[in-house]
């Protein structure tokens, strides 16, 4: 995993719910799509389509928090609490077990309906539910296209990511370090994550654009050019970006991935 050590953490909670809600007896997933009704321009710097609006943390938390009242005026008092992307919890595997989608050679839950630029919640509760049946099939078949495609092989046999060979990894989570001279060359103008293998993945041709109104790209993100960027200063940064995703990696952050796929 890289530096993402934390990662590692915590594999208790992962696999036993009822060590992060006492007296769980459901997991409830629910899905969003974020795939954009527009794309950057062509030689823009790549910014993963995640990205492209508001922080999906902060607007899927608030989903979660009012669904959670939604069930407490229908049902009653019940305890629960919802996750999403930001605790030691396995949200795609839930999500097959929830029936929703099989897990791709990729790592990403997939449905057959609309690919995979989805993001993941999931509420645990002790709301006692009827369970849904798993996804029980993998339709990926004996296509390899995600791990072809995958510019610096960081997709393994057997479903397994090697996150420190991945681009969203170097871009994003890598922090103050530098990106190891072994990639240049590598990242295909990828400046902020990678998402070269939900791209060519046969699946996503059915992606839909979505509905959510906060998942709107950032002006900026479709329309800066690479000298834009570059020559963005750290105040303008902290404006634009301010309710973005971007502000992970930090201003320093892009400018040092700025300057890796330039060389």
């Amino acid at each position: 995993h890289g530096t993402m050590s934390y990662m590692e953490n915590y594999f208790d909670l992962r696999i036993d719910p009822a060590k992060l809600v006492p007296g769980a007896k459901s997991v409830i997933t629910l899905m969003k799509n974020y795939y954009p009704a527009k794309r950057q321009e062509l030689d823009a710097p790549k910014i993963s389509k995640y990205a492209y609006g508001k922080d999906y943390h902060e607007v899927i938390r608030a989903k979660l928090n009012e669904f959670i009242d939604n069930i407490k005026t229908k049902i009653g008092d019940i305890h629960g609490r919802g996750f999403v992307d930001s605790a030691p919890v396995l949200e795609r595997t839930w999500a097959q077990r929830s029936g929703l989608g099989w897990i791709g050679k990729n790592g990403n839950l997939i449905t057959k309906e609309s690919g995979s630029f989805y993001f993941i919640a999931t509420l645990i509760t002790d709301l006692e539910l009827e369970y849904d049946n798993p996804f029980a099939k993998d339709y990926c078949g004996t296509c390899t296209r995600c791990i072809d495609e995958c510019p610096t092989d960081a997709i393994l046999p057997d479903k397994v990511i090697d996150g420190s060979r991945c681009i969203s990894y170097f871009t994003i989570e890598l922090k103050e370090m530098l990106i190891p001279d072994t990639m240049k060359g590598k990242f295909d103008n990828w400046m902020f994550g990678c998402d070269e293998c939900q791209d060519v993945c046969p699946w996503n041709r059915f992606s839909k654009t979505t509905n959510e109104t906060a998942f709107t790209p950032i002006p900026e993100i479709l329309n800066l050019s690479t000298k834009e960027w570059s020559e963005l200063t750290e105040e303008s940064f902290k404006k634009i970006f301010a309710a973005s995703p971007l502000k992970r990696t930090k201003y320093s952050g892009i400018q040092r991935n700025l300057k890796f796929i330039a060389e």
